[in-house]
């Protein structure tokens, strides 16, 4: 009876220093920054190339103190829902730990009451697709505690185009078409002096 005591007790204690968690989710965090991106609607942007100006801010109709426990902006490029039809590994969740809309990272910076900016080169490795970008504002304990995004909530709207790299250069075109041409022109030759040398042989 003295063992399940001591069983039950260390089980307690047990429960009591594990670290608690909990999941933040998307739906609990409040929409209180305002950002915008420089690409119009449905805008092409090249990866690798070309720069995108962002800018955010508080939303100026909050009450006073809304941003009191705000430490820091990490802004993300994410996918808007016509890029992620089909593609699991693209999908959202609303369990911001397996949400995987935003998985390219833009860049973290310490948080600013007033108007900040950033001016971002679109990543080489940014696949091509339609793309919105997203702000999440974290706590001194690095815990997502609000948001901001430069698409509507139904993600519909500021939406722009990102087209990779494709990986080819017009040079390499250009002396693929010329080894191309040597390959033919070589073949047709030896033909032609295999048939003359041929008819000489006939000749003679």
């Amino acid at each position: 009876m003295a063992v399940q005591h001591f069983l039950a007790a260390s089980l307690l204690l047990l429960s009591c220093l594990a670290p608690t968690s909990h999941a933040v989710t998307f739906s609990s965090l409040p929409r209180t920054l305002v950002v915008s991106a420089s690409p119009k609607q449905r805008q092409v942007v090249r990866a690798g190339v070309d720069i995108i100006m962002l800018t955010w801010s508080l939303n100026a109709s909050l009450p006073v103190g809304t941003d009191s426990g705000y430490k820091t902006v990490k802004l993300k490029l994410c996918y808007a829902p016509i890029s992620q039809k089909d593609r699991a590994w693209r999908k959202t969740v609303d369990d911001l730990d397996k949400d995987k809309t935003c998985q390219h990272k833009i860049a973290s910076q310490t948080y600013n009451s007033s108007s900040s900016t950033f001016t971002w080169t679109l990543q080489k490795d940014v696949p091509t697709g339609t793309y919105f970008v997203r702000a999440y504002v974290h706590n001194s304990a690095d815990e997502a505690v609000a948001y901001g995004q430069t698409a509507d909530a139904q993600k519909a709207t500021n939406l722009f185009d990102v087209q990779a790299i494709s990986g080819r250069h017009v040079s390499l075109d250009i002396a693929s078409v010329c080894f191309s041409t040597f390959s033919v022109v070589s073949l047709f030759g030896f033909f032609f002096l295999e048939k003359r040398k041929s008819k000489s042989s006939q000749q003679k």
